[in-house]
């Protein structure tokens, strides 16, 4: 990326996260535009679990992470790409979408409900169901299977066609499955590659920098030892790596992407993705205007959840994800590998943490008290003065 300063060194930050024991490898960046976009990154860790890390390959700015639900904003921004060029609307129902390819989806529950509903996680899904546990039985649902049964699980009260403004929010990996179906259905491509034009195009990346599936990731010669590993999976083989960690998108999708889930990155990828979003909201950008980013990051009643992103927590007494130096108009996204993204458009900042916090298992849930403390501290480094 062409910036205007020497970048910032922020692998202090990164080191702390891995040092107090969070992840076996974690890299952070930040993007902050003062007149010129200035930039900052840093690495710490190494590409093992903690428990075999003497003499394993240190972390580095091209290692590649499980981005986990991160992909979801990704989906919501090629989503919106899509519905610019008049090719699917947020307003369609998913039967609309879906029933020409899949015609059990029209007896469904939420064949009725607009996209819209499903990507602001409104739509009165449960919030999740593991799908994928027919593999260890030996059976493997097809995609069919799994979006018609997907489509049924509606949460305990939510029945009916849904009100206009959806049924009470409740995270839901399923809408996004659904969702990224829906995409696939009404251009007839396979997702990721559908990312790949829509939303990895876009990005000023430099060369270390990589965004995609698995399999795209490969495909440009990736090699596997530069993809963070992440959970030891014994029914999966052991250790998860080159893999996507997320059980129903590798059901899904096997080595693409998911709506939900799938999309790999390195720390710079992301934060040129949080880049390009401030540059649209700022009207800097041709990509996507701030009246198309606007579906995707308007409040909404009932809590924090947008349809794409999430908005900064104001829960009294607790800290936010994002820290304590962001506004109340900062989006993001969190993902379960270890992952996460913020975006400030008033102060015009993007930083981004990615560890493999699920390596060796996701029981280690130390990430949640290190996340406030590694935003704050890239704030800090990001806007003190150069000595």
């Amino acid at each position: 990326m062409p910036f205007g300063c020497r970048p910032r060194d922020l692998a202090h930050v990164a080191a702390r996260v891995v040092d107090d024991g969070v992840a076996s490898a974690a890299a952070v960046g930040a993007a902050h535009r003062e007149g010129v976009w200035r930039y900052g990154d840093g690495v710490a860790g190494t590409l093992w679990p903690t428990s075999v890390a003497e003499g394993a390959p240190r972390a580095s700015l091209e290692t590649v992470f499980d981005l986990a639900s991160l992909t979801k904003p990704i989906t919501a921004l090629a989503f919106a790409r899509l519905e610019r060029r008049g090719v699917i609307t947020r307003e369609e129902s998913l039967g609309a979408v879906l029933g020409q390819r899949l015609p059990s989806i029209l007896v469904t529950a939420s064949s009725d409900v607009p996209l819209d509903l499903l990507m602001a996680h409104r739509a009165g899904l449960v919030a999740h169901n593991p799908f994928y546990e027919g593999l260890l039985r030996g059976e493997r649902p097809n995609l069919s299977e799994v979006l018609f049964a997907a489509a049924n699980m509606r949460r305990e009260g939510c029945v009916g066609s849904p009100p206009i403004d959806g049924f009470a929010p409740i995270y839901s990996d399923l809408g996004y499955i659904l969702v990224g179906a829906a995409m696939e259905a009404r251009t007839g491509e396979p997702l990721d590659a559908l990312m790949a034009r829509e939303v990895v195009s876009a990005l000023d990346l430099v060369s270390e920098d990589a965004l995609g599936s698995a399999r795209q990731l490969r495909a440009a010669g990736i090699a596997g030892d530069k993809f963070a590993p992440t959970e030891v999976v014994d029914w999966r083989g052991g250790l998860v790596r080159g893999v996507v960690h997320d059980e129903n998108a590798w059901l899904v999708a096997g080595d693409g992407a998911a709506g939900h889930a799938g999309a790999f990155g390195t720390v710079g990828a992301v934060v040129a993705l949080g880049r390009l979003v401030l540059d649209a909201l700022a009207g800097r950008s041709a990509w996507l205007s701030p009246s198309e980013l606007a579906p995707l990051i308007r409040p909404r009643p009932g809590g924090s959840l947008a349809a794409g992103f999430d908005r900064r927590s104001e829960e009294p007494g607790v800290t936010p994800a994002s820290g304590a130096h962001f506004s109340g108009s900062t989006i993001g996204h969190l993902g379960f590998t270890g992952t996460s993204l913020w975006i400030d458009p008033v102060s015009e900042f993007a930083a981004v943490l990615l560890t493999n916090r699920v390596c060796p298992t996701r029981e280690h849930i130390a990430i949640r008290r290190a996340r406030p403390i590694a935003y704050d501290a890239m704030v800090h480094a990001m806007t003190m003065p150069v000595a």
